[in-house]
């Protein structure tokens, strides 16, 4: 397995960017600075984060999203 994290990555299951195997060792988000733990989705090279708002659900089950714009670092839990 490869050291450095994919550039996008998407923890629901439906999504062409999920990877099981990943998201099991363990992904760090930190966004504008601050690591956040609500992460949905992310893109590095295009610099957004989609997070869960609360524990609110679209009619479908899955958790309703906003999408903020910014700096995105991305490390392997495992490595820190």
């Amino acid at each position: 397995m490869s050291d450095t994290p994919p550039d996008r990555l998407c923890a629901n299951a439906e999504s062409p960017f999920h990877d099981a195997a990943l998201l099991e060792r363990g992904i760090g988000v930190r966004f504008k600075g601050v690591e956040k733990t609500n992460v949905e989705e992310y893109c590095i090279s295009e610099g957004w984060v989609r997070l869960a708002v609360g524990r609110t659900t679209d009619r479908r089950g899955n958790p309703m999203t906003i999408k903020l714009q910014g700096p995105v670092e991305v490390w392997f839990k495992d490595q820190a």
